[in-house]
């Protein structure tokens, strides 16, 4: 992202929901440094300025502390990373779904709605496509994943009603050592015991968080963009290549493989689909609208963000 574009989110007023996760405190973190006012939605009945209190489970929100904003960013969503129990099915469908349309109907209630509403999503819309090349323009997947990432993009509508330029960030995995899958992966392959998963041709899309961030401050400094955006890296690669990777740069073997009946066993549809699955993905609108990677390639990217927990 050029200087240029950063400087244009100085005095930015913005709200992020979900900011106390791994990708919203780095997120916000950033942002304030560009010099962006930046709020936080806590969960809580109440708290104190110039936090903002909403509770999405039961709708309560007070739309005018959303007046006068440049953007919202709408981070919030239940981990997935559990194994897939109906209740918590439902926590991580209701955790996106409902939240989103909360602050969605909110920004129609604006006498000013924010320039831009940016709201996560994931590649998960795109549910198991074996190596199918796929981009913003491919048809949704079937599976639990695909139809909450539909309903959960459908929930931003509102908002676009409203007139605000709505951007969905589908998300891919988001390496870095602090969260998220990278930072669960990092014991077991620092001793030895990483491996390819299943039959490691399953295809992983991934962004480095650096980049992610970068993308998230690129799509709100520009006007030209709005719908579905992949935040992914423009290379792909097979599980068994992501493995051998981390296992090089961690200088340690990666020959234990978890066959796919154990991932099974132990996770459940969780680990069939999130795990198992695979999503070979491009982030065309992304590179054709400028977008510039910091690092495109998966050994640099796992290099640059480990080499941050050791600063």
């Amino acid at each position: 992202m050029s200087p240029a574009n950063v400087a244009q989110l100085n005095g930015f007023r913005i709200v992020i929901s979900g900011a106390s996760g791994l990708l919203g405190t780095a997120l916000g973190a950033r942002l304030t440094q560009a010099g962006a006012i930046v709020r936080r939605l806590r969960r809580a009945a109440a708290v104190a300025p110039p936090d903002i209190a909403w509770l999405p489970d039961s709708g309560f929100l007070d739309a005018n502390e959303l007046e006068g904003l440049d953007a919202i960013v709408n981070l919030a969503g239940e981990r997935i990373d559990r194994r897939w129990t109906a209740g918590q099915k439902r926590a991580i469908r209701e955790s996106r779904v409902t939240s989103t349309s909360l602050l969605a109907r909110s920004i129609a209630e604006l006498r000013r709605p924010p320039r831009v509403f940016l709201s996560a999503s994931a590649i998960g819309i795109y549910g198991d496509r074996g190596d199918e090349v796929l981009d913003e323009a491919s048809a949704p997947g079937t599976g639990f994943l695909a139809s909450t990432v539909i309903d959960w993009e459908e929930a931003a509508g509102a908002a676009r009603r409203a007139g605000s330029r709505v951007v969905l960030l589908r998300s891919g995995v988001v390496l870095s050592p602090a969260g998220g899958a990278l930072a669960r992966m990092l014991l077991p392959f620092k001793l030895g015991l990483g491996g390819p998963i299943g039959s490691g041709r399953q295809w992983m899309s991934w962004m480095g968080l650096s980049d992610w961030i970068s993308a998230v401050l690129f799509l709100l400094s520009s006007n030209r963009i709005d719908g579905p955006v992949n935040a992914v890296a423009p290379n792909a690669v097979p599980n068994v290549e992501f493995t051998r990777t981390l296992a090089r740069v961690l200088r340690r073997p990666a020959l234990l493989r978890l066959p796919a009946w154990a991932i099974g066993l132990l996770f459940g549809e969780m680990g069939r689909t999130t795990l198992l699955g695979s999503q070979r993905v491009l982030p065309m609108r992304l590179t054709s609208a400028g977008f510039e990677f910091a690092t495109p390639k998966l050994e640099e990217a796992l290099r640059a963000e480990l080499a941050k927990k050791k600063s």
